[in-house]
């Protein structure tokens, strides 16, 4: 399951109401997709998730309402009538539509010309009464008037107030905009040169519904850093001609008032107001689309295969600087670290290979890490020539978000006696061994996957990103007496507080030989215990059952079902579990989801979702862009995925883009519907500008 393929469905009122009453018992959203699936109808992460947003968005309107209520009531405006109107709004929008006229308003053309007097006329314009209103108008000259062209004017005013409050008009007009509204960029004058980044929308005009997120993000980020100006508006005259509609019923001298009134209610009021409302509408969709994008890429990333427990080399490679190495035991400890200069301006190949090989023999390294920024290829290059001699594997590993890590306090607190330099080739070995593990302490923003997230929503991103670093975690489950603090502290129940405590307790009191030694540790309660247990693994320890995702809670039941089918718990074999009659183990708390997660893991203790990682190698006579050909075929990973196409990293500096018109033999919408990230794939250079440093591939035809 990923972020973005869960079905989005209508959720009954029983469904809705459990997972409200759970999460006021203090449940978590992992907890309840894995262990509540009865109770939920096995509602999973991402459709919990949805309803908690829907929950809150319920309660938003709720207290809007509250407050709506309170200022009519504060200026003697509520009555019973509206108060039941305010009770039955379902959305947001309607409310405040309702609201506008009984908001409290600073002063306004309006107001000032109701303090004329003017009311009365306007009243009568607008009923389109008088046939001369002009000669009305003159019975309203008095004190500040000066004649009744000023007088029509402020009744005017006072009719443009009434035409933009009208919400049935604000409905239509939004409808329009929704419609037919074109967003239209120019480039502010004088900063044609600074702004060459968005050259692109110097003069770009297009449909706004039509109009891709990621371009909106684009428009909105070049208008907020004043390259641009940016207007959102459908055709004038088609605005005004729906206004006229609404409120011109006849036509008589009234009717070109009411006219004029509708123009100036468009232009100062209606429209400001609509485009507000559109541009936030729009940028919020395209966030939401981009944070999905960012979701799912993280989601992928933090999943992706790890190697496991073994003795690593790693190299953070540099030229001037050379490539730092270091080796690191089984659990990610560091044993040893130091430089070799294998590259310009040193060029001692030969002295770094034997200093290699040395570190490999004393330290038994089992594989080389080698990370894949600059001097990346050149480093793996150098370790292809040593493993000629050596049976061991080497891997180029991502290193985006390495240096944000090793500049951490994260970093400085585990190694403080180092430098950024090696604490960044740790994180890179760490990360060959672990992905999840290591990731979990780097800011989501920083590892380097999705598209435009400094121009999102940062809040919103912050917590969609928490939430799909949770899930990952607890999918995967943690290994109990090896995880750091910061691991644990994702885990469902837990927290930065009990997280430490945890290991304290580990290095205080040894390993943990069961689950229930986790009630000893200082802050960690019963329901704390009952949200977490199940996602912490001990692999050889007393219970064979906590090295599976069964939950303490089932422990009985499952030694019932073993006892009952003659089964040794220490010596579980598939075929004798498929023969346990599954149905002899219902019960009110206990359905057939919850019996079959059981099976599940009884068959694979101690299993891991991820898989294991492999090898892969890029063209090793591409060592840079100007040795890209048009027509070339290439193998490559994909790096990272936007919505209008896939980055591929072929192993030079510049990664390449596929199109979303070029990642199939056929049509595609949603690049996740054929690329993950991290895949392996194959693919063909279309373009290659140096200049621009941009590479154009496809993978059609391949």
């Amino acid at each position: 399951m990923n972020s973005t393929s869960s079905k989005r469905k209508s959720f009954s009122q029983n469904q809705i109401q459990t997972i409200q009453n759970l999460l006021k018992e203090g449940a978590t959203v992992p907890f309840i997709a894995r262990y509540r699936k009865e109770a939920t109808s096995g509602l999973d992460e991402l459709q919990i998730q949805e309803i908690i947003d829907e929950i809150q968005l319920k309660n938003a309107l709720e207290d809007r309402k509250k407050t709506v209520i309170k200022s009519l009531a504060d200026q003697d405006l509520l009555t019973s009538e509206r108060k039941d109107q305010i009770a039955g709004f379902q959305h947001l929008q309607a409310l405040e539509d309702f609201y506008l006229p009984f908001k409290p308003k600073r002063k306004t053309k309006a107001s000032a010309a109701r303090e004329l007097g003017l009311e009365p006329l306007a009243g009568a314009l607008m009923k389109e009464g008088p046939n001369d209103p002009l000669r009305l108008a003159e019975r309203f000259v008095k004190g500040d008037l000066l004649d009744a062209d000023q007088a029509l004017e402020g009744a005017r005013h006072i009719m443009a107030e009434w035409i933009n409050e009208r919400a049935f008009a604000r409905k239509r007009m939004r409808s329009l905009f929704h419609r037919t509204a074109l967003i239209k960029s120019k480039v502010v004058t004088g900063k044609e040169e600074d702004g060459q980044k968005y050259r692109d929308f110097f003069k770009f005009e297009g449909l706004l519904s039509k109009t891709p997120g990621y371009r909106l993000l684009a428009i909105m980020r070049g208008e907020r850093d004043v390259f641009l100006k940016v207007s959102i508006a459908p055709n004038r005259k088609d605005a005004l001609d729906l206004l006229e509609e609404i409120f011109i019923k006849q036509r008589n001298a009234c009717s070109d008032q009411i006219s004029l009134a509708c123009a100036d209610a468009y232009s100062r009021l209606l429209r400001p107001s609509i485009e507000t409302e559109m541009r936030k509408e729009y940028l919020k969709t395209a966030e939401e689309k981009s944070i999905d994008v960012f979701a799912e890429n993280l989601e992928q990333l933090l999943m992706a295969s790890p190697l496991g427990q073994k003795r690593v080399l790693a190299l953070d490679p540099g030229f001037r600087t050379g490539c730092k190495v270091v080796c690191l035991d089984e659990q990610g400890t560091l044993l040893h670290n130091e430089a070799v200069f294998p590259h310009p301006p040193k060029n001692d190949r030969k002295g770094a290979m034997k200093k290699l090989e040395n570190l490999i023999e004393a330290y038994k390294i089992e594989v080389i890490a080698v990370g894949d920024g600059t001097a990346g290829r050149e480093t793996m290059a150098m370790v292809k020539d040593l493993l000629r001699y050596h049976k061991i594997e080497a891997f180029m590993v991502n290193e985006d978000g390495a240096s944000i890590y090793s500049a951490s306090a994260i970093a400085r607190e585990e190694f403080p006696k180092h430098d950024v330099t090696v604490r960044g080739a740790v994180s890179i070995g760490r990360r060959l061994m672990d992905p999840l593990s290591e990731l979990v302490k780097i800011d989501p923003k920083s590892i380097g996957v999705g598209q435009y997230q400094h121009d999102l929503n940062q809040n919103r991103l912050k917590e969609r990103l928490n939430q799909v670093v949770e899930r990952c975690v607890n999918r995967v489950g943690v290994n109990l007496n090896l995880a750091s603090e910061h691991l644990l502290q994702h885990v469902s129940g837990l927290t930065k507080t009990t997280a430490k405590n945890i290991v304290e307790h580990r290095k205080s009191s040894g390993l943990f030989q069961d689950r229930q030694e986790l009630l000893k540790v200082k802050g960690l309660g019963a329901k704390a215990f009952e949200q977490a247990a199940g996602f912490l693994r001990i692999s050889d320890g007393d219970e064979v059952l906590d090295n599976t995702g069964i939950h303490p809670e089932r422990y009985e039941l499952v030694h019932l079902m073993l006892k009952d089918a003659k089964i040794n718990p220490n010596q579980l074999n598939v075929d004798e579990l498929d023969k346990i009659p599954l149905s002899n183990y219902l019960s009110d708390t206990v359905g057939m989801p919850t019996l079959l997660d059981i099976l599940e893991e009884l068959k694979r203790p101690g299993r891991d979702p991820r898989g294991k990682a492999k090898q892969f190698e890029f063209a090793n006579f591409i060592q840079g862009i100007e040795d890209l050909k048009v027509g070339m075929i290439l193998p490559g990973k994909v790096s990272n995925i936007t919505h209008f196409g896939a980055f591929v990293d072929l192993g030079i500096k510049q990664d390449g883009l596929v199109h979303l018109s070029q990642l199939a033999d056929r049509f595609v919408s949603n690049p996740l519907d054929v690329v993950r990230l991290g895949q392996e794939v194959r693919v063909k250079v279309l373009e290659v500008d140096t200049e621009r440093k941009r590479i154009q591939l496809t993978m059609r035809g391949i």
